[in-house]
């Protein structure tokens, strides 16, 4: 069995004259993820993996999520694969996870996330917020065979 956990970026600052790749997180994208994470962190599993698109934002996002649940900041995987607004691309990366864990976070971009959520998610999230995370369990025993699994926990900033 395999668990994904998408997370969506923090809130970030679309007033900075740096282009989309480089744009920063504002202080309510920092406070969101880490209500986000400490409200997950004791459901996480002895051993997983953290992989993030390389975009300013998502990895900001990632780092500030690992500190909170004291994951090493050094063994966050950084993917440019991740930096994806599409679904299908996210799929394609998601395929090629480490079946040596057997859960995975994938920190990165909308529409991307939602559209995957609702693709192998049994429940329908009409969007995923900023700082949003969904788990999603598949019955497979590695990545590449992922077929539409069961949607878990939803923690979105506004519910908190």
């Amino acid at each position: 069995m395999k668990t994904l956990v998408l997370v969506r970026h923090g809130k970030s600052d679309w007033n900075t004259s740096v282009g989309d790749f480089h744009r920063p997180l504002l202080e309510r994208g920092i406070n969101d993820i880490s209500k986000v994470a400490k409200e997950y962190s004791a459901n996480l599993p002895e051993k997983f993996i953290i992989y993030s698109s390389t975009a300013l934002r998502a990895s900001q996002t990632a780092k500030y999520f690992a500190g909170v649940i004291k994951f090493p900041l050094d063994q966050i995987s950084f993917s440019d694969a991740l930096y994806t607004f599409n679904d299908h691309e996210l799929e394609k990366v998601i395929r090629t996870f480490d079946d040596h864990y057997e859960t995975a976070f994938a920190f990165g971009h909308n529409e991307a996330i939602t559209d995957f959520v609702n693709k192998f998610g049994d429940i329908f999230i009409d969007n995923v917020p900023t700082s949003g995370l969904v788990t999603i369990t598949f019955e497979v025993s590695e990545w590449k065979n992922i077929t539409p699994g069961k949607t878990g926990k939803v923690i979105f900033p506004r519910n908190l």
